[in-house]
């Protein structure tokens, strides 16, 4: 992942569980050691130790203000302060340093420091993750987009418990979904949330797979390790996490005939829910996503 940078001025998990008291601690541990550095060429600590919110455009200059439920938040929850110094991100590829200048009851006001824009990496994963019960859909967006997942989508698979029916039912989970990935790419502090598309059935997943670099099935009892996988260096590549039941045998010999390979991570049996955080690390460690600076 290669960065450009816009320098302004020469400037002097768990679950979702506990996390407010961590994103507390962290907005507080620290902050004067940050504050006191600034003058300084920003280190990569200050790209990911500041608290993190997202605003529609990320100007190379000037003053940006947040408000609406960000701006609640900054103010109301984080309780940021002025001279703080935060990150402020597009969710798109662009994120900036800034400082807080003022803050009002619902609004917060913040002027540019230094404005980074991330590209994605050569090899983005996406993960198809079949729908699983209760939050558990929810937790598994939150591990993999912490653990740097560039795509998801959820997969109607045959033993699904939870259906996603067309209707208002159908959209609320999705947006639940959407906002677990907004969040979690705050406190990852990532320059883009990844994008979680429409439910697929498994003939339009069949498809996805056909299309790309390469896709893997993470699967308990396959022969191969994710670790002897052959991967690509570039294009993307589909990640398969099943439903708590497992994917069935019909469902795993079309995606093999689809060019999908099974793999295992591992002794251990692992939740539909961690899979593909675990997975992810694995392939993080495996190709070049984990090798450019952040």
């Amino acid at each position: 992942m290669r960065h450009s940078w816009h320098s302004v001025t020469a400037e002097p998990h768990p679950c979702r569980e506990g996390r407010e008291g961590r994103e507390g601690r962290e907005g507080r541990e620290g902050r004067e050691g940050r504050e006191g550095r600034e003058g300084q060429e920003a280190p990569t600590a200050d790209w990911t130790r500041p608290l993190m919110f997202l605003v529609e455009h990320v100007p190379a200059t000037g003053e940006v203000l947040l408000d609406g439920a960000e701006g609640r938040h900054a103010a109301g929850v984080r309780r940021v302060r002025p001279g703080e110094v935060v990150l402020v991100g597009d969710g798109a590829g662009v994120r900036a340093r800034a400082t807080v200048t003022a803050v009002a009851a619902a609004a917060v006001t913040l002027t540019i420091l230094a404005r980074r824009v991330d590209e994605p990496p050569a090899l983005r994963v996406t993960l198809v993750q079949a729908l699983v019960k209760g939050d558990r859909g929810e937790l598994a967006v939150e591990l993999a987009t912490e653990a740097g997942v560039d795509a998801l989508v959820p997969w109607r698979a045959e033993r699904s418990i939870a259906r996603w029916d067309e209707g208002a039912r159908a959209e609320k989970a999705l947006a639940r979904w959407r906002t677990s990935a907004r969040e979690a790419a705050k406190q990852a502090r990532r320059a883009a949330v990844p994008a979680v598309d429409d439910p697929l059935s498994t003939p339009e997943l069949l498809r996805r797979v056909a299309d790309a670099a390469s896709a893997l099935v993470l699967e308990g009892t396959a022969a191969t390790s994710l670790a002897d996988a052959d991967l690509p260096a570039r294009g993307e590549l589909v990640l398969v996490a099943g439903p708590e039941g497992g994917i069935t045998d019909a469902e795993h010999a079309a995606l093999a005939d689809a060019g999908a390979l099974a793999v295992a991570m591992g002794p251990a049996v692992v939740r539909t829910s961690t899979a593909a955080a675990v997975a992810l690390g694995a392939l993080g460690a495996r190709t070049d996503r984990w090798r450019s600076p952040r």
